[in-house]
């Protein structure tokens, strides 16, 4: 067997890892208030494995023959379980389905290659045998990239880049790494760290996804507002097509017709598989700190996030939640004691006295990096512009558990599902003009819908990743589907919000996705983000390149697009 480690095959994350909310004294209150979901009744366990039916493999002999002799014995695996996690990501709706035991088309075999020469190999077979490949980082996605086409017939091969994991070279004087794409973050960044050098990209996802993943959906980290979105860091690449290799350099900028590069990130395996990127680093930062602030309102937040953008000031995170995510993360904070929690009570009270709204309060976290001079600079000018804007400070230590928490937000979905509830997130970015107008039509199609559907649900949202002319609004949503008979199924519930919101990016002059990709979900909405004629363009360059549909089919493009 492979010595690669996977995420549970039913949700995120590695075995025993788990939300409980035991030691979070508010939090059972705030889902029984928020959506009427009694945490106390206890919930509905994941299945067991060894009660779904999974399809057998389809892999004809001679092809299972020619893998095996082009990456070894141990790197071909046809097993149910490593079949079955390769089969979707872990979006809800993958989530619910393969809980389900819904799998109507499972990948045939999954490959480890170890090198780029062993993956040309795998992708000049799987081309000659008509096989499809598919393209696996962290299994990460949340967006339906990875699941083969329920009417495939073909074999399916899902190629699994985590053997290739290594920082291959540092060109220290340029500021640039050479890495192969199945690195995971926390791996690459504790080699580049052993160097004394940062990628400086912490996505949501950060601990189980991969280099090549970023690159293909066009990622963003949470520290983007001063490293870049992956599309920034990533300077030239290294992609395997049938019978070829697009190999690109790490040029600081170039005049060389429209963007190879940038067709290439973003592409979700369509344009070949990515085995190698060269990414911007920087050295580690001096100093390292994030403060927490609270405003009085949405409104004035997003003057001050918009204010810091154009100063002169560059945080390595800005992000402000909303009067509902404020109160949220506050229902998920531990039961406090002794001077802490007197001191945090105490500021609330106070701001109540100052007449303060309590419930429209919005949390604030500001990250800042380099020398302890600049940090401080940095601090001292976000300060004012926080203050101009009736904001206060409320220190490092929130910050500081925020910076130690950020990566568990996905556990707490998991415990949701399992309690009845379904909870996903959607996102988009806008100009500044846009992003009000997009916030209020957004929360108005979500709580429409939940009346629609008959049920308690919660929306709230928080603005990230600033940019000069605007920023992302990042969505989460959830209800308890309505299990009465004659309602509809969950999902098609669940459907129903999704894309209640998704329209509503676009009507609001906002985009389909800031980063979480395409996929097969936010399809449908391709040809009014980018025009019917920038998808006949796409339409073109994936034809292209894989005329009979081989790389991955179905993400990407609206299904009346496929040829």
């Amino acid at each position: 067997m492979t010595e690669v480690q996977h995420q549970k095959w039913w949700g995120w994350g590695v075995e025993g890892v788990t939300f409980t909310h035991d030691n979070k004294p508010n939090f059972a209150p705030f889902v029984l208030d928020k959506v009427g979901l009694d945490l106390s009744l206890g919930g509905t366990p994941p299945p067991r494995f060894e009660d779904l039916e999974v399809p057998a493999p389809r892999l004809p002999d001679a092809l299972a023959d020619e893998l095996r002799a082009a990456v070894g014995e141990t790197h071909v695996v046809t097993g149910d379980m490593e079949r079955v996690v390769h089969t979707y990501g872990k979006g809800i709706s993958d989530l619910v389905r393969v809980r389900a035991g819904d799998l109507p088309r499972v990948p045939d075999v999954v490959v480890y290659p170890g090198d780029e020469d062993e993956v040309r190999a795998v992708v000049d077979l799987a081309d000659a045998a008509d096989a499809v490949i598919i393209p696996f980082g962290g299994g990460s996605n949340i967006s339906g990239s990875l699941t083969p086409e329920p009417g495939e017939t073909r074999p399916v091969v899902s190629l699994d880049m985590g053997r290739m994991n290594k920082v291959l070279e540092i060109d220290e004087t340029s500021g640039l790494a050479r890495v192969q794409a199945g690195v995971l973050g926390p791996d690459l960044e504790e080699q580049l760290g052993a160097r004394g050098w940062t990628s400086g990209h912490q996505p949501d996802s950060f601990r189980h996804s991969t280099l090549g993943g970023w690159v293909a959906t066009r990622s963003s980290g949470m520290q983007s507002d001063r490293y870049g979105d992956i599309a920034d860091i990533t300077r030239g690449l290294r992609s395997v097509l049938p019978g070829r290799v697009v190999s690109l350099r790490p040029l600081p900028s170039t005049s060389t017709g429209p963007s190879v590069r940038e067709m290439i990130i973003g592409s979700e395996g369509r344009l070949g598989v990515i085995t190698e990127v060269w990414i911007h680093v920087h050295r580690l930062p001096e100093k390292r700190l994030v403060v927490a602030y609270l405003y009085q309102s949405w409104g004035s937040a997003l003057e001050a996030m918009r204010e810091i953008s154009t100063s002169d000031v560059h945080p390595s995170i800005t992000r402000v939640s909303d009067p509902a995510e404020t109160q949220f993360s506050l229902s998920t904070q531990k039961a406090q004691t002794g001077i802490k929690g007197k001191i945090s009570t105490g500021i609330f009270d106070l701001l109540a006295r100052r007449g303060w709204d309590l419930d429209q309060v919005c949390l604030s976290y500001v990250g800042y990096e380099g020398s302890p001079k600049h940090v401080a600079y940095q601090r001292r000018a976000v300060g004012r512009i926080v203050g101009r804007h009736g904001g206060i400070p409320l220190g490092t230590g929130p910050g500081a558990l925020y910076d130690q928490k950020k990566f568990d937000t996905p556990y707490i979905r998991d415990f949701l599902l399992d309690m009845g509830a379904l909870a996903d997130v959607s996102e988009t970015a806008a100009p500044w003009a846009r992003l009000r107008g997009i916030y209020e039509r957004t929360v108005t199609a979500a709580r429409a819908t939940y009346d629609a559907l008959g049920v308690r649900g919660y929306i709230m949202c928080h603005l990230s990743h600033s940019y000069h002319s605007g920023a992302c609004l990042y969505f989460t949503f959830a209800f308890p589907a309505d299990d009465a008979d004659g309602a509809a199924p969950p999902l098609e519930q669940y459907w129903q919000l999704k894309s209640a919101i998704q329209q509503s990016f676009i009507d609001g002059g906002g985009t389909l996705s800031h980063h979480h990709g395409v996929g097969t979900d936010h399809a449908p909405w391709m040809e009014a983000d980018i025009s019917e004629a920038g998808v006949e363009l796409m339409v073109g360059l994936l034809g292209s390149a894989d005329p009979h549909r081989r790389l991955n089919p179905g993400t990407l493009l609206p299904a009346h697009r496929e040829w």
